[in-house]
């Protein structure tokens, strides 16, 4: 499987960063930090103009028709400007799950306004410490959902979420519109993510899939997801390393360069490495969409992409020394988005778990 982009691919990488760059305001993003409920209204004018909201959605729908690959280039970029609204993953899970489904009039009714970014998806999966219970709390009878999602990324602004649920003949997978949904704000260290408590009384919601096949679409929803997490991880971990590295240049210590030190060049190569290989499992797992194997692969991506994250904030941060922790730097912002990253769509404890199962079952 190659881990190289053709040049269509590159042309969507070199655009997409060329348009974040124009748009990219440091003191908008920092805002955001002490802002509830709000998000960066700017960037998602920029993805709605630049077709981004339906990279992955048919022509037919209104969107692109491309794939997980473009949309993955597109997720890597944001996170290299930590961009202020999570929408573009949020709403990728929600047109995968109405295209994997088998409602047509759902799909009709719903594609073109997703497409267009008229209309923000979340996914509201996670329950009791669990990214997808077996047996979830929410409750799906006689058209209706009730029950409590925890933690839903983009809960506050979200128009519809995709729900797994409990019914009579066993798991369910349905689409709920949010209007009038009870919405319990979470603060956060990095609440451009719009984290909510999501309180279902008798909310009407459709039914995309159930029983096994609902919760395989689930399984395959999250992994796809991670992928996309894991673009922006990586996309964020190169920004860090590269801010340490130009900084490591100019900063100067004993009369050279700070990079000069053994300690510091050392650990500016470990990041490189990090970020290498994190990427070219992004790539892989991107490819693979769809195809056996893709399971394993996403597992694989979002773990070293979660590590090369984690460890690139906080090194690069240290390489910066005092003007690393300073709020007008705004370093934190990848420290605050590599921590919310981690533990959306999954810790790593579920993945490693995930990626065991998968070799097993290759293996049996």
């Amino acid at each position: 499987m190659s881990i190289l982009y053709d040049e269509a691919q590159e042309a969507i990488a070199s655009e997409t960063r060329r348009v974040l760059d124009a748009g990219y305001d440091k003191a908008r993003l920092l805002g955001l930090l002490r802002a509830q409920g709000e998000h960066d209204d700017a960037f998602w004018q920029v993805a709605r103009e630049q077709g981004w909201c339906g990279i992955a959605i048919p022509e037919e729908h209104g969107g692109l028709g491309l794939g997980l690959v473009e949309a993955g280039l597109v997720a890597l970029n944001c996170g290299a400007f930590t961009v202020g609204a999570p929408f573009l993953t949020t709403n990728f899970a929600a047109t995968s799950a109405l295209l994997a489904g088998t409602n047509e009039r759902a799909r009709a009714a719903w594609l073109p306004r997703l497409a267009t970014g008229e209309t923000i998806g979340t996914v509201a999966f996670a329950e009791a410490g669990s990214p997808l219970p077996v047996a979830p709390e929410v409750e799906y009878r006689d058209g209706a959902l009730s029950g409590v999602k925890p933690g839903v990324v983009a809960g506050l602004k979200a128009d519809c979420a995709l729900v797994l649920a409990r019914s009579e003949a066993g798991p369910v997978l349905v689409l709920a519109e949010l209007a009038g949904v009870d919405r319990k704000p979470i603060e956060s260290f990095d609440n451009a993510r719009l984290f909510a408590d999501l309180r279902f009384a008798a909310t009407p919601a459709t039914i995309l899939a159930e029983g096994e096949s609902a919760y395989r679409i689930a399984r395959e929803l999250l992994a796809r997801m991670a992928v996309l997490a894991a673009h922006e991880q990586v996309g964020g971990a190169e920004a860090a390393m590269l801010a340490a590295r130009d900084y490591a240049l100019e900063r100067k210590a004993f009369g050279q360069p700070i990079g000069a030190f053994q300690s510091v060049k050392h650990r500016i190569a470990e990041l490189y490495g990090l970020v290498e290989i994190a990427r070219a499992n992004c790539i892989h797992a991107a490819a693979l969409d769809g195809q056996p194997g893709f399971l394993a692969a996403a597992a694989s991506a979002r773990l070293t992409a979660t590590e090369a994250y984690d460890t690139a904030a906080r090194d690069a941060m240290q390489v910066h020394g005092g003007l690393g922790v300073t709020w007008e730097h705004g370093l934190h912002l990848h420290v605050r988005r590599a921590r919310s990253l981690a533990i959306e769509c999954g810790n790593a404890l579920f993945w490693e778990d995930l990626l065991v199962g998968e070799l097993e079952r290759q293996a049996a």
